[in-house]
């Protein structure tokens, strides 16, 4: 293929040819968008037709089992009210029911408790155990069915209803639920006086009803759904969601505005069609309620099904204008090559001079004055600027070579080392906490990082040696090692100690980091740190007329010097409430136009300045002071800033303890 852009690049038939048969390709494909948009529009009409007639059928089709089941209630009603007295009788009539109506899985005829005399429950049942029907008393205390919504529905809405789906006892295992979802159509049995006596409920599996309705597909991957009243999936294609998920489930976890109106448009008996994409699939989705019982069945058919037919017809005219374009590109191509073969010698002619031979003869025709002519005589003169072109090529290479002797150095500290984006500023009401870096270079060696880990707050700054790329990657990795090893829940002198000992093992270039390394306890207001040959922190004044101070610091060597080491930590017992600033040379350090550095005087003034305020006012507050120092002078060292604050209930005093 670099052979072939490269062939391309040099050849002016090829280009030639290339634009014109792109020309003729633009037209071809500007009149089949046309004719195809025109097809895809009337398609589109004749499948939206034909999956609204599927789903008018299905509907249908439902709606009929629905009705046939209703109509066995009630068929069975009027035998029941005329032998109410007796338990024999009850039986006889659930079990006809059940073999009169195939579509059944079963039925129950049931009673308020004591309505036959000595009896607490008496509740008619017939059901298919296997392919068979059986019949049998089902109260108990086991199952007390009295408690049930098949039973309570009617008898609280005093008229005949459907219930949602639910699990039923299993009769072949007297000790579970069965496994089948079941609904049911019930309806109240009243006596003379009007009041509630029992019920009769009508059994309708729904693993039976989701294979008829499954059936329905008017495209090879299209699929139906059934949702109740609440959203709840009643028929789906995925087990996993039946029952247990509602239509709006996932966009709970992941927002979809078009599959919520669905589900909204579904639940208020509405019908229709909507263009939306399930699961990342763009569908044509055709809905209509099933008004008897609240219910609303769709039919999804993914769009590649429905334009399936277009598609393949889209491909093979396309792969027909392909071969067409590539037929007209090789006719123009030996036509227009034929008529520029002239440009062939020039062509040769610079080839040579690109390899390196300045001193070759471009073919050379004074009597020409057309473009050829006038192309001879820019090559001459090209020929006479590449030896300047050369002399600063080779001067920008010995940059080059410089710059990627550097990057060899920064990638033997790179190995190991894992990139990752830093984590934004704690959004805790209980942690005030703002940071600044400012690179002196493109890239620096000053790092900070913090993190909470069960209720901790582990955090450091720190500078490592040198400037640029090196002192940068060495930076990502002590910083990398402190976040792997605070997620141990290290004390910070071990955190310290594994941080020294993996820099000094191979630290071929010797280079260093000073490092403080702090640990607070959000809960107790405990902080413990360990200071690693770094500037000490200021404790901020939090009272008018208090001033700053610096935070007693063990003199501990810096990171990846000794690699025995024994480091030293020490504690604040009552940190909460309180404030502490952190920093870099980059602040003490900072030089202006004459040399001066800003100072620790100088520093500690401007904190002492004001009591506290917050965090991000103290950082801000010291870069504009610095700022304000060195003006245009340019920045002799990274310049990194770290302030915390811990909020709540706080001791009356805290002391500083070694450990």
């Amino acid at each position: 293929m670099r052979n072939l852009i490269e062939s391309f690049k040099h050849s002016f038939s090829a280009r030639l040819s290339l634009w014109v048969v792109l020309f003729s390709a633009l037209i071809s494909l500007a009149a089949q968008a046309f004719v195809f948009m025109h097809s895809r529009h009337s398609l589109e009409k004749e499948a939206i037709k034909g999956a609204t007639q599927v789903l008018d059928n299905a509907t249908l089709r439902l709606n009929n089992i629905l009705e046939d089941v209703e109509l066995a209630a009630d068929n069975i009603e009027w035998l029941v009210y005329r032998h109410l007295d007796s338990k024999e009788s009850m039986l006889e009539y659930s079990r006809s029911a059940v073999q009169g109506a195939p579509f059944l899985s079963g039925c129950s005829i049931s009673f308020e408790p004591y309505y036959f005399k000595n009896d607490h429950y008496f509740s008619a049942y017939s059901g298919y155990v296997g392919d068979v029907v059986q019949t049998m008393q089902e109260g108990s205390d086991t199952y007390q069915y009295f408690y049930m919504d098949w039973y309570l529905l009617p008898k609280l809405l005093n008229q005949p209803c459907w219930t949602e789906p639910y699990s039923d006892w299993d009769w072949e295992d007297d000790s579970a639920m069965e496994t089948d979802k079941l609904v049911s159509y019930c309806k109240p049995l009243t006596g003379e006086d009007g009041a509630y006596i029992g019920s009769i409920s009508m059994d309708l599996s729904l693993k039976w009803l989701s294979e008829t309705i499954s059936s329905v597909k008017p495209y090879p991957h299209s699929y139906s759904i059934l949702i109740g009243r609440g959203g709840s999936y009643l028929v789906h294609p995925d087990p996993e969601k039946l029952f247990y998920q509602t239509i709006f489930t996932q966009g709970m976890i992941k927002p979809d505005p078009d599959v919520d109106a669905l589900g909204h448009s579904m639940i208020d008996w509405e019908e229709g069609v909507r263009k939306i994409k399930l699961d990342g699939v763009p569908c044509y989705v055709f809905y209509k309620p099933l008004r008897a019982t609240g219910w609303s069945m769709a039919i999804v058919c993914p769009r590649s099904d429905v334009f399936a037919g277009l598609n393949r017809l889209r491909l093979l005219s396309l792969g027909i204008a392909l071969l067409g374009l590539l037929l007209m590109f090789y006719v123009c191509f030996r036509v227009i090559k034929k008529t520029v073969r002239p440009l062939e010698a020039l062509a040769n002619g610079a080839e040579n001079i690109a390899s390196g031979h300045f001193d070759s003869t471009l073919p050379t025709d004074e009597n020409r004055l057309d473009e050829i002519g006038t192309l001879t005589r820019s090559f001459e003169h090209m020929q006479s600027s590449l030896v300047s072109y050369i002399d600063e090529l080779t001067r920008t290479t010995a940059k080059k070579e410089r710059i990627e002797e550097e990057l060899k150095i920064a990638r033997s500290i790179q190995m190991g080392m894992v990139p990752r984006t830093f984590p934004p500023f704690p959004d805790r009401k209980d942690i005030d906490l703002y940071a600044s870096i400012t690179p002196a270079k493109e890239v620096g060696g000053d790092l900070y990082d913090f993190f909470i880990l069960n209720e901790k707050l582990y955090f450091c700054i720190g500078d490592v040696s040198g400037k640029g790329v090196p002192a940068s990657l060495f930076m990502s990795v002590t910083r990398t090692l402190f976040r792997l090893l605070g997620q141990q829940e290290l004390p910070p002198t071990e955190i310290a100690r594994q941080i020294n000992e993996s820099l000094s093992s191979e630290n071929e270039q010797l280079m260093f980091v000073t490092l403080f390394i702090g640990v607070a306890d959000l809960r107790t207001g405990v902080l413990d740190y360990c200071n690693c040959g770094h500037n000490p922190p200021v404790l901020l004044p939090m009272k008018q007329g208090e001033v700053a101070e610096l935070l007693d610091c063990e003199a501990n060597t810096a990171l990846g010097i000794a690699p025995e080491w024994e480091f030293r930590g020490q504690t604040v017992t009552a940190f909460r409430d309180r404030a502490l600033f952190l920093f870099t040379d980059g602040l003490n350090e900072a030089e202006n136009s004459a040399h001066q550095e800003f100072g620790n005087d100088r520093m500690m003034e401007v904190l002492s300045s004001a009591p506290f305020k917050d965090s991000r006012t103290t950082v801000s507050l010291l870069k504009k002071a610095v700022a304000a120092h060195v003006g245009k002078a340019e920045a002799s060292d990274d310049l990194t800033m770290l302030c915390i604050r811990l909020s709540g209930p706080f001791p009356e005093s805290g002391k500083l303890e070694n450990n």
